[in-house]
């Protein structure tokens, strides 16, 4: 009988496959390794720097021609750290101690990396990942050693994965990965949900049970994993598989069809992108109508200067003209512009270090004060769309005046447009992400000025609660139906349809079919999430009355503890 072991569940799908460790151990290779003079060792990882940098280039180069804009953002920060005058500091000065160009490398990394681990904010404690994996990069090519070739379909396993051996392997080779650690912002698991590849997180020790090579069977929902499983766990699963597949069949032929309840009420189903080949595939491929939340912050990253104008407008004219293009001109494109800040770092924006970068200084605090990164964006997006539908939404208001403050840079964008003679579309929508509990208390007075509201119920539920929603120690009370979370939406999509706007929602929550219920019944009138999760959601709005939706929000209304909300909610479906 297997082994059994149990993490969260990030990235729905059952898995097959034999199991490849990632985090190659390079201490033996080290070992055995000959150095020379410490000048040589010094030329030899000079030139690696360079040899590297440029293999990472050619990766970027090869993800950016595929539309691959987020995996190509994330090895371009991986080629800034290669690059970094600092690094190369310290490699020099660990050569000076140990002699070897190889270890040096190694222990330099390692030293920034415990640097990264000793932050509170989740997003920096990851980038730790990251600067392990381009030291072993480094080192690698300074021993020679070459990637193995995978025969198959593989589960990569780790503690934490490296970026480059997700984003290295082609998607038809990785049936699965897990990870131990709990954090769903790694880039290992970013990359893993732009290609749909079931995932579970949050494993912690039992990643020690699974051996290079094991047979495992992992549920991408469950969170469950089975390491040697039996001839009769295969044969169950198998059935599960199957069904898998018909699943598939199933979604796809509600592709083309409406989100819409048995008795008429319709939502829009709409998709999280990253970038313009994003929206094209979430359209064709899973039935998106539109395009909820476009990450501006992609164009932004691993750039050394501000993106022009020019370049920036290339990039949402495109997801602008694909979502039009396969929504027959209908499919709205709303993009955000830039949440950039003390826990997305960037060379050309000085934060410096905030004790809380999620609370300080970022996203719509830094446009406003930085003319030179909010022109630009805006007078893009201003004229991407002339080509299709577009939309502006402005991350972390909390207040009326910062929100007419954006506004008046918007009109600003269009005077400088008209002085310059280019074509614009006088039409775009203006509004606001709901992401704070600030916003949320105060949206009868924002849905006077806004056009429409996008819930960001990541956010919202972390700052509601109090809660670090990377923090194992915690995570079980970030619950998106706490009550006080529920009401502070309630609050929000009731405003808006009372000034007559419209409201959506970005976060994690809309891609939960049980919420979708009781979304729909407080007035939700666009549902945003990453593309894979648009055929479950659209199956369970299709099979349910709005009527009946009306009666399950009124009773979940009346409950006072998120978790039997969660329940009751689950024994519903």
């Amino acid at each position: 009988m297997a082994e059994k072991i149990k993490g969260k569940g990030v990235i729905a799908g059952i898995a097959v496959g034999n199991i490849l460790l990632a985090g190659q151990n390079l201490d033996g290779y080290i070992a055995k390794y000959q150095p020379g003079t410490k000048a040589a060792e010094k030329k030899k990882a000079a030139d690696a720097l360079v040899a590297v940098a440029e293999n990472l280039k050619k990766s970027i180069d090869s993800f950016n021609e595929q539309g691959l804009k987020e995996q190509a953002g994330i090895l371009e920060a991986h080629r800034m750290m290669v690059e970094d005058p600092a690094m190369s500091g310290s490699i020099d000065e660990q050569i000076d101690t140990s002699g070897s160009a190889p270890k040096a490398v190694i222990d330099a990394y390692e030293a920034t990396a415990q640097v990264f681990e000793t932050m509170e904010d989740e997003y920096f404690r990851g980038r730790a990942v990251d600067m392990r994996d381009v030291g072993k990069r480094i080192a690698k090519y300074l021993l020679g050693i070459k990637d193995p070739e995978i025969v198959g379909k593989v589960i990569v396993a780790g503690k934490d994965i490296e970026p480059s051996v997700i984003a290295g392997l082609p998607t038809d080779k990785i049936a699965g990965v897990i990870l131990g650690v709990g954090s769903t912002t790694a880039h290992a698991v970013i990359i893993a949900k732009t290609r749909a590849i079931p995932t579970v997180v949050g494993v912690g020790d039992g990643i020690a049970q699974i051996a290079n090579g094991d047979p495992v069977i992992l549920d991408g929902e469950t969170g469950e994993i089975l390491i040697r499983p039996s001839d009769e766990e295969r044969a169950s699963y198998d059935e599960k598989i199957k069904k898998q597949e018909e699943l598939k069949a199933h979604y796809a032929e509600l592709k083309d069809k409406p989100a819409i309840t048995l008795d008429g009420k319709e939502v829009e189903l709409v998709a999280n992108i990253g970038s313009p080949a994003d929206a094209d595939a979430a359209v064709k491929n899973f039935g998106a109508t539109g395009v909820g939340l476009f990450r501006s912050e992609f164009v932004f990253m691993g750039k050394t200067d501000v993106p022009k104008e020019e370049d920036q407008f290339k990039e949402y004219k495109a997801a602008v003209e694909h979502c039009a293009s396969v929504t027959h001109g209908e499919g709205l494109c709303v993009i955000r512009t830039m949440d950039i800040g003390g826990d997305k770092p960037l060379p050309y924006i000085q934060v410096g270090v905030e004790e809380n970068p999620f609370l300080g200084y970022r996203a719509i605090r830094i446009s406003l004060q930085r003319r030179d990164l909010f022109m630009p964006q805006l007078k893009a997006i201003l004229r991407a769309g002339v080509y299709g539908k577009a939309a502006i939404m402005f991350p972390m208001v909390i207040n009326v005046q910062e929100f007419l403050a954006a506004k008046k840079f918007v009109e600003d964008a269009k005077m400088e447009l008209v002085h310059e003679g280019k074509e614009f579309a006088d039409n775009v929508q203006v509004g606001i992400m709901v992401e704070t509990p600030a916003a949320a208390v105060m949206a009868p007075a924002l849905a006077k000025y806004v056009d429409f509201f996008s819930i960001g119920t990541n956010d919202l539920v972390q700052y509601t609660l109090a809660v670090d929603r990377g923090n194992a120690q915690i995570s079980y009370l970030y619950n998106h139906f706490n009550p006080a979370v529920l009401r502070l939406i309630k609050r929000t999509i009731e405003s808006a349809n009372k000034e007559g706007k419209w409201a959506g929602m970005c976060g994690e929550m809309a891609s939960d079919p049980n919420a979708a219920i009781i979304l729909m019944a407080m007035g939700i009138k666009e549902l945003s999430m990453s593309a894979p999760s648009i055929p479950r959601v659209k199956e369970r709005i299709r099979n349910i009355t709005f009527t009946k939706a009306k009666e399950i929000l009124d009773k979940v209304m009346e409950m006072e503890d998120g978790d039997k909300i969660k329940d009751y909610l689950a024994t519903l479906a």
